[in-house]
């Protein structure tokens, strides 16, 4: 499969990816032969999700940074290429940013929300483009979210600000094509992870249900019935990232069971 999709040897960064969906993100890309460096804010973590994947048999290196801070992402992104011998991909997985509705943000909240949804992928890419313009195949995958299309209450800094990293594809597609490299967004909706799990114990607390009460309400709003594994991101960012989409930029693509319904 690595083979068919061109990833043998491709050196990519996944930010946040020590659990959830940046996890699953390199453990696919991994699993295709791509050299993976996975982040975390914690050393010990990061260095224990590169074991897992290097278990396997697979090339991952580890490497903390906390993106809530000024400069880290640039660092970040040095470190990887300096790893790697340069960058061919870079995924940006926001850190997930306060949870709550308006009323219970307060304004640090907000500055940290936009810390890590807006100005540390801005300050990634920025690290990140000498290296991708060199690869000649260099891609761009922003994680976002289907509450940058369908607000949701509970997660107001998400609604707010995860839009801006749709901007933010549409502006890098078009400026960095002429330049060989790509840019996409990948849109998941209800997939399982901690932060999935945090969100069903809150609604568990305020109606008195159970979490896998509440976990299970969530997937049946899904038409395909089910909540989704963080690998099935993977997969998608794997194709965007490869040379099998050498024609892709600019795009948003939901992977979220037919969740959302937002139109074209």
């Amino acid at each position: 499969m690595g083979e068919c999709l061109g990833l043998e040897g491709f050196r990519v960064l996944v930010t946040a990816s020590t659990t959830g969906i940046g996890f699953g993100v390199a453990e696919v890309l991994a699993s295709l032969g791509a050299r993976v460096v996975v982040n975390g804010r914690d050393a010990s973590r990061a260095a224990e999700a590169a074991g897992k994947l290097r278990s396997r048999g697979w090339e991952a290196w580890g490497v903390a940074a906390d993106l809530s801070r000024p400069g880290e992402a640039s660092r970040l992104v040095a470190e990887a290429a300096r790893i790697l011998g340069g960058l061919d991909g870079l995924v940006y997985v926001p850190p997930p940013p306060p949870a709550g509705a308006f009323e219970s943000l307060r304004p640090e909240d907000w500055q940290l929300a936009a810390r890590l949804l807006v100005h540390s992928a801005v300050e990634a890419v920025g690290e990140a483009l000498p290296h991708l313009e060199a690869s000649g195949r260099g891609a761009i995958v922003f994680i976002t979210s289907i509450a940058a299309w369908e607000a949701e209450p509970g997660i107001a800094s998400s609604s707010v600000l995860r839009p801006a990293l749709h901007g933010l594809t549409q502006t890098l597609s078009r400026s960095l094509a002429g330049r060989g490299v790509r840019v996409n967004a990948v849109v998941p909706g209800y997939i399982l992870t901690d932060r999935l799990r945090g969100l069903a114990e809150r609604r568990a607390r305020e109606r008195g249900s159970t979490v896998e009460d509440e976990l299970r309400a969530l997937a049946s709003e899904v038409p395909a019935g089910r909540l989704g594994d963080p690998r099935e991101i993977g997969w998608v960012v794997a194709f965007l990232l490869s040379p099998r989409a050498s024609y892709v930029t600019g795009a948003a693509v939901p992977v979220d069971g037919g969740l959302h319904r937002r139109t074209p």
